[in-house]
């Protein structure tokens, strides 16, 4: 079972709330609070839909750029002798840092 869902590039938790009786969630990888509910998985689709859909018209209508997630681009903080051994890899595999660290992210996503 996943956690997520994704509807025009955007990706929002799926939660529930046991008490309440409700599944629940957020788009998540953007600052913008966008969230949903439902008493069901199909509602809870339908809301998720909507409050995207909702967003991507307001941006519309207000001329601004709506929010995109996952960009392709990040900052990590690693040590210095971790970057300092980074560096001489990707050096000696004569590629740049960041394509060796892409290449390593990718890898230990299919492990």
């Amino acid at each position: 079972m996943s956690n997520t869902m994704e509807y025009k590039g955007y990706v929002g938790s799926v939660e529930f709330s046991e008490p309440d009786g409700v599944f629940f969630g957020k788009v998540i990888g953007i600052r913008a609070l966008l969230s949903y509910e439902g008493t069901n998985a199909t509602e809870l689709v339908e809301d998720f839909h909507g409050v995207v859909d909702d967003y991507l018209e307001l941006c519309e209508s207000e001329g601004k750029e709506p929010e995109r997630a996952y960009k392709g681009s990040f900052n990590i903080r690693i040590s210095p002798e971790l970057h300092k051994q980074l560096a001489i890899r990707a050096m000696e595999a004569q590629t740049s840092l960041n394509s060796y660290i892409e290449r390593a992210l990718g890898r230990s996503l299919q492990a």
